[in-house]
């Protein structure tokens, strides 16, 4: 019969009886540690696994809150200049008993102006602007600058319209001033 490297070992002299038994517990404790080690790191990686897909939704949080930080930041700043072009730009109010009609959302509003003053809005030189809860006169191109920061600041501009004559059958005929209807 055969015997094991450990019996032969121990026949011949090399090894003593406490080195086999110290020997054979080493391998029984691996022996039973061995599946015990692969449930131990089985729960580690899905641990880590959790702890990562946590830490994945907490950098998408905060990204979040970063963005709306950021577009509040922005908004802020686009108001002060537009608070900025208006102080700078803005035409002088008049105390006058005329006034000039206009809407603003689903309310009729009314400033005082002068004649000069309701020219000006009708030909389009001048837009009324929401600034800060009142309404201010500003020239047409400050109104431009202001509408491409935030569209609902401006809330009055006539924009005059190119009239095209080149079709019109009549336009070789004179309209005369004293027609009564």
């Amino acid at each position: 019969m055969s015997l094991s490297l450990r019996e032969q070992l121990l026949q011949a002299g090399l090894v003593s009886q406490k080195q086999v038994q110290q020997a054979e517990r080493q391998q029984n404790r691996q022996q039973y540690q061995a599946p015990r080690g692969k449930k131990q790191q089985q729960e580690p990686t899905l641990q880590q696994a959790a702890a990562q897909r946590a830490q994945a939704e907490k950098a998408q949080r905060d990204a979040e809150l970063n963005r709306k930080k950021q577009e509040k930041a922005d908004r802020k700043a686009r108001f002060a200049q537009i608070k900025q072009l208006v102080d700078k730009h803005q035409v002088a109010r008049v105390e006058s008993e005329d006034f000039y009609n206009f809407v603003d959302g689903t309310k009729i509003k009314r400033v005082p102006v002068s004649a000069e003053l309701r020219e000006r809005l009708i030909r389009g030189d001048l837009a009324i602007v929401r600034n800060e809860g009142r309404y201010a006169f500003v020239p047409s191109a400050i109104a431009a600058d202001i509408r491409s920061r935030v569209e609902r600041a401006v809330i009055h501009h006539n924009v005059p319209k190119a009239v095209d004559n080149t079709d019109d059958p009549y336009k070789d005929f004179v309209v005369p001033d004293d027609l009564m209807w």
